[in-house]
């Protein structure tokens, strides 16, 4: 398990790879998996890697690491989309505006409060 995870790029280091299955990170079919758990084609890997679960199908399993391209057709990606981040407008002044006045001071508030 953890060679594979390093061998498709999913991880960084091969330890990195141990480390998340030793601490309970990835799981295997629903099942904790250890760093010697065998991988085959059509298993469901579930791996947290940094803040994201990466959730992917094994396609092909490989032994050694090799270029991402090719790493990238050993497994299908279904991890969801992450949710869409909603943008505010932000409230700016022009540079060498000078301090707002104090009718633009309680625009500028009532603009921030709603």
């Amino acid at each position: 398990m953890d060679r594979w995870l390093w061998a498709v790029r999913l991880t960084k280091t091969r330890s990195d790879a141990a480390a998340a299955c030793r601490g309970g990170h990835v799981r295997v079919n629903d099942r904790p998996a250890k760093p010697a758990t065998t991988v085959s084609p059509g298993d469901e890997v579930r791996a947290r890697v940094g803040p994201t679960t990466r959730i992917v199908e094994v396609v092909r399993v490989i032994e050694k690491r090799v270029g991402a391209p090719d790493a990238a057709t050993c497994f299908i990606d279904r991890t969801p989309p992450p949710p869409p981040v909603a943008l505010l407008p932000v409230a700016r002044r022009d540079r060498g505006a000078g301090r707002p006045t104090k009718r633009e001071r309680r625009v500028l508030d009532k603009f921030r409060q709603s």
